[in-house]
């Protein structure tokens, strides 16, 4: 062999031999490793797994409906509306009750320097509350009535307002029937004198009757104020003490002309004669009014 193919060979040489010691090495690496430990029978104590983290939970977002939706909402309709609570119509009209008269009118008058028409009555005591704080939570009609936002108020069928047409006029809603006027009507009609044969209305012809409605009321129609949102017994108290109670209620505070057609309840010592004005009346007040468990 010449001098190149000695050379040649012995590169070869040189791979084959590297090979071989790579293989070498990966079969006594292999042999000389620990086997793999076979599964233990023996228990041994072992520590409680922990219970998987819960995982975190977003808040709920705050439950919102649209306006158009909540006014069709059930507690709006009847049956619903009928035992609704106070507790409940407040949870979406708290601002009837928080909200305050104004310091002054528009033109500037000052409230304290004035008397609302409702304070003209001996009964009304303190500053001026608004309409539903009056009728809800002022200290006079604590005593005498047990009103609730249902007693107005019962609902209203949006499908029965209407807007107005022309392009120039207001778009409210201006034919929303929100309160039945009969309702206001029973605590805020006018004096009937004539049906009671005075000569003129109460604060004319009162001094005549000592200005105590009970003068003739203890024996007359007793059976009385039987209704759910008034106190009956508290009535009859106040009406001891002030006769302006009576009158609050029976033409004092009348926003109307004309006088409530109240029931004719009979009572003890009535007599079978009824008189002509009262021939068409009911004998019982409104089904939504009487008690629960009295007899309709």
């Amino acid at each position: 062999m010449n001098a190149g193919t000695d050379k040649w060979w012995v590169g070869v040489l040189a791979l084959v031999i590297a090979v071989v010691g790579g293989f070498s090495v990966h079969f006594m690496s292999n042999s000389n490793s620990a086997p793999a430990p076979e599964p233990s029978t023996t228990t041994t104590a072992t520590a409680p797994k922990e219970a998987p983290a819960t995982p975190a939970v977003a808040a709920a977002p705050p439950v919102s409906s649209d306006y158009q939706r909540v006014r069709y909402d059930p507690i709006h309709f009847k049956p619903a509306i009928d035992k609704a609570t106070d507790a409940d119509c407040l949870k979406c009209h708290q601002e009837v009750l928080d909200t305050n008269t104004r310091d002054a009118s528009p033109a500037g008058l000052k409230k304290t320097d004035t008397l609302a028409w409702y304070q003209t009555l001996a009964t009304y005591e303190g500053e001026q509350m608004t309409f539903h704080q009056r009728h809800l939570t002022a200290p006079f009609i604590k005593k005498v009535a047990n009103m609730s936002c249902t007693t107005c108020h019962q609902g209203n069928n949006p499908r029965d307002e209407v807007s107005g047409t022309a392009a120039d006029s207001p778009t409210d809603l201006t034919m929303r029937k929100m309160v039945d006027p009969n309702t206001c009507l029973m605590c805020h009609g006018q004096f009937p004198y004539q049906n009671m044969g005075l000569p003129g209305p109460w604060h004319e012809s009162g001094a005549a009757f000592q200005n105590n409605c009970l003068l003739c009321h203890a024996a007359i129609r007793t059976n009385r104020h039987k209704v759910n949102f008034l106190n009956a017994a508290g009535i009859e108290q106040e009406g001891v003490a002030n006769s302006d109670s009576c009158y609050g209620c029976h033409g004092g505070r009348a926003w109307y002309r004309t006088s409530f057609p109240y029931p004719r309840h009979a009572w003890a010592g009535a007599g079978a004669t009824v008189p002509d004005w009262a021939k068409d009346r009911p004998t019982e007040s409104d089904l939504r009014f009487l008690i629960e468990g009295s007899k309709p």
